[in-house]
């Protein structure tokens, strides 16, 4: 869907918007659909809104969030590093920027809590709005 897009931000803005097309498809049909992905601007974050609700479908934002050096130490594919070392321009955090959302509806604290912890937050918040 994406392998032709890239780090800069017009790559980025065109990858939340397919993503949310998508998304809004797979609801139209009466799928409850799940992603995740690095948005790193608020405006994108608020167009994939926008899509979702085109269709009647619940958006609900969760704002996955670690401190920096936390995602550079989480890092299996060690493209923190070589974004460091300039071997990938315009990544988000190092030299490209990311707008935290103003008002997600869910927040977990990953550097703060276990995987199962934050899987269990974002289910307790989630699921009651699925019945």
């Amino acid at each position: 869907l994406n392998s032709n897009l890239g780090f800069a931000p017009e790559d980025r803005v065109e990858n939340i918007r397919r993503v949310s097309e998508v998304a809004k498809l797979m609801a139209d049909a009466g799928n409850v659909v799940i992603t995740a992905f690095i948005s790193p601007y608020r405006a994108d974050r608020q167009r994939a809104r926008a899509i979702a609700m085109e269709g009647n479908a619940e958006f609900i934002e969760v704002f996955v969030d670690a401190p920096l050096e936390v995602c550079e130490e989480r890092d299996p594919k060690n493209l923190y590093k070589k974004a460091r070392a300039g071997q990938i321009r315009e990544f988000t955090g190092i030299d490209a920027p990311y707008e935290s959302p103003v008002d997600p509806e869910i927040v977990v604290q990953t550097n703060q809590q276990s995987v199962e912890e934050s899987v269990a937050s974002i289910l307790e918040r989630l699921l009651p709005r699925l019945k």
